[in-house]
């Protein structure tokens, strides 16, 4: 008998993966259902494909209290904070994700391509001058930037994304300062710090690159940004969870010249909307927030969410 997979996430504009869905399983398509919507889904159903990007579905209690069937959990993504693991292992659930598929995640670069887009829109002001440009505006003095071979990057974190996105700054001439207790850096071009303090005293920009754990949440909160440059740009493309955002508009309101571009918000697939960082955006240019789109491009998801769909069909076929 065919499972029967419910996806929860926007994927038939992709090539090739609803082919590899429905080749071996019968599925039905919600490409953006709320938790309720989800919950009175997913009844019959065996399997869960998901993603966070753009998802108001948190794989938690109350979902899997609903479930009936579910045995597998399938998400294209290499983050999984949007799924309950614990709750779901003792309901004897699997869970499929990218977080040790090396092979495949390292074609991916779309996420540390965008966290240097935003870098370099933070540093040059660009979304406000466009923004002021189209009222009419033109004058440069309020959008002077930096020059990205007289500044240093600092990077927390050298997994895949860390490390591509000190490749970029070293080919635009930045100096790169790497924090990674987990890491030991064989590059000499690359000062590795074994002391966040030192790395948030020395940079001009700094980048998240790691994932959430109990190590790693909040860990950006009042007494580092007090460490900081007060001109700084903070660049966030790995989760929102990872900083304190009531403690980060502090020290953006007390720290005009100080900036961030980010990717993600906290507690962003339940509560998004209550941000205090959202929130300070709508009327401070100091912020620039793109909606969760670091590995949103064409080429990734192929890459992503095919392989993600190839793994939930072997998981099948192998309890059959």
């Amino acid at each position: 008998m065919r499972p029967k997979i419910l996806v929860i996430t926007p994927v038939r504009h992709i090539i090739g993966v609803p082919e590899v869905l429905e080749s071996f399983g019968e599925v039905t398509y919600l490409d953006d259902p709320s938790l309720p919507d989800a919950v009175e889904a997913i009844g019959g159903y065996d399997a869960i494909y998901t993603n966070p990007n753009k998802s108001k579905v948190f794989i938690g209690p109350q979902l899997i209290e609903a479930a009936k069937k579910l045995k597998v959990i399938c998400t294209a993504s290499t983050g999984t904070n949007h799924i309950d693991k614990g709750y779901v292992s003792k309901k004897g659930i699997s869970v499929l994700s990218l977080t040790e598929e090396r092979e495949v995640i390292n074609q991916i670069s779309s996420t540390a391509e965008l966290a240097f887009a935003l870098t370099m829109s933070g540093l040059r002001h660009v979304i406000s001058s466009h923004n002021n440009a189209i009222l009419g505006e033109w004058d440069y003095t309020n959008y002077i930037g930096r020059q990205m071979n007289r500044l240093t990057i600092g990077i927390i974190g050298y997994g895949r994304l860390g490390s591509m996105y000190a490749h970029y700054c070293k080919a635009f001439g930045s100096k790169v300062v790497v924090y990674d207790p987990y890491k030991q850096i064989d590059d000499h071009s690359i000062e590795q710090v074994d002391n966040i303090d030192i790395l948030l005293a020395k940079s001009d920009v700094i980048s998240l690159h790691v994932h959430v754990t109990d190590e790693t949440q909040e860990m950006l909160s009042h007494n580092l940004f007090l460490k900081m440059k007060t001109d700084v740009v903070i660049v966030n493309t790995s989760r929102g969870d990872i900083v304190n955002e009531l403690d980060l508009v502090a020290f953006l309101k007390k720290n005009p010249c100080a900036r961030i571009a980010t990717d993600v918000l906290a507690d962003e697939v339940r509560n998004r909307l209550e941000s205090p960082l959202l929130k300070y955006a709508q009327d401070n240019e100091q912020v620039t927030i793109t909606q969760h789109i670091g590995g949103m491009s064409r080429e990734a998801q192929e890459i992503a969410y095919g392989h993600a769909a190839v793994k939930l069909k072997n998981f099948f076929k192998h309890i059959e």
